[in-house]
């Protein structure tokens, strides 16, 4: 373990509802290397606020306002959009590792962390945390540091921290205010559960009930909810709760959190042997009390579609199109916001699916179909702004704060 002395500013409160997630599957990720250059075909500059979208070939930066292309930076190969939760840079995950994009200039920057098959990001309390499933490194970053990474003079940015687990695996770490580190336990065979670190990197507390751990996100009042093929685990307060799934196999693997809400939002998967298993119901799990609520859909959406409000209302992107709009509390659908046309998620999970991206009131939707992409406002549900991209778009992102 390497670490430096870790400052004490914090970044506000993410606008995009707390620790969001980053969305993965249980595949492979293969990329590639980003190219030396970046083409501006547009304008001058990406701008702050940018929303980023990536397709077959490049990024593009988008104006939050008008979705206008204000930037096409060319990048072959499946390549992954990480808030660094900054106003200004991106972490892109490429074959050599994540490599910082600044917004605001539109290119990618020569700077790369990691290596081999980069996984999550986490942006939490002013850190942002990168976890490299090849080789188990975990980099921990104030973010405060990224959010001057391009300015003059600033110099290479470095993590004031790196930890490694003990072995290579598809995982995830999550750094808590008073400098504990939660991070998940596994090899590329198999995936347990979760330990918790202190400040000092001492582990505190364990627990290996949570075969398949995947994911993360983080609720109010700093309880860390990690997904299981059986439920999941809270850690709050010192303290590992194992919550289990109602079936003996329910599995839960994408969580979206909000600062504003005790309760996650997450995804339900019942069927173990499914190629590809098209759900209609998600999971609302309690910090406070311990228990998980499921609610009936009536659509099925994919692992792209979970969101949250501006309120800590779930937000999930249907098969049926619309974005539909959850009430933690009492576990109902409030409303159905009709936004893009039916669609079907692919079976291979890389492919380009509709997609939802939250910054303050506003959702962004992407409809690579008919290569769109909207802005709605959530609480009314009038559709602001759509444009059309010049190429369908695959993943969907932005940078937090603004």
């Amino acid at each position: 373990m390497q670490k430096k002395t870790r400052t004490t500013t914090a970044l506000a409160a993410l606008l995009a509802g707390g620790l969001a997630l980053t969305g993965c599957a249980s595949g492979a990720l293969t990329t590639s290397t980003p190219s030396a250059s970046s083409a501006d075909s547009h304008s001058d500059s990406a701008g702050s606020g940018a929303i980023a979208v990536s397709y077959d070939g490049g990024i593009y930066l988008l104006d939050p306002e008008t979705l206008e292309v204000t930037k096409d930076i060319p990048l072959d190969g499946f390549n992954r959009l990480n808030p660094a939760g900054d106003d200004r840079h991106l972490f892109v995950s490429t074959s050599s590792g994540f490599t910082l994009l600044d917004a605001e200039a539109g290119e990618l920057t020569d700077q790369t962390f990691g290596g081999e098959k980069p996984g999550h990001v986490v942006r939490h309390e002013g850190r942002t945390v990168l976890f490299t499933d090849g080789t188990g490194e975990v980099e921990i970053f104030d973010t405060h540091d990224i959010e001057h990474a391009s300015d003059d003079g600033a110099g290479a940015l470095e993590p004031e921290e790196t930890y490694k687990t003990a072995d290579a695996h598809h995982g995830v770490a999550v750094e808590l205010a008073n400098g504990e580190l939660v991070v998940t336990l596994g090899t590329e065979e198999s995936r347990p559960g979760i330990i918790v670190l202190d400040e000092n990197r001492t582990e505190i507390a364990r627990n290996e009930d949570c075969l398949g751990v995947h994911g993360e996100a983080t609720a109010e009042d700093e309880a860390v909810v990690i997904g299981c093929e059986s439920g999941v685990l809270i850690y709050q307060d010192g303290e590992i709760t194992k919550v289990p799934s109602p079936d003996a196999y329910g599995r839960i693997g994408n969580q979206a959190g909000s600062d504003q809400s005790p309760i996650t939002l997450g995804d339900y998967k019942t069927d173990k042997d499914a190629e590809l298993e098209r759900p209609e119901r998600i999971s609302l799990i309690d910090t406070r009390t311990k228990e998980l609520k499921l609610v009936d859909l009536g659509t099925s959406y994919s692992f792209r579609s979970l969101a949250r409000g501006p309120h800590g209302e779930g937000l999930v992107l249907g098969t049926d199109g619309a974005i539909h709009v959850i009430d933690p509390e009492a576990g109902t659908v409030e409303n159905s916001i009709p936004v893009i046309a039916e669609w079907s998620e692919p079976l291979d999970w890389q492919q380009p699916r509709p997609t939802i991206f939250v910054r303050d009131h506003v959702a962004y939707v992407t409809e690579p179909a008919s290569k769109k992409i909207h802005a709605v406002d959530i609480e009314s549900g009038e559709i602001l702004t759509t444009a059309t991209l010049p190429e369908a778009s695959n993943e969907l992102s932005g940078v937090l704060a603004h």
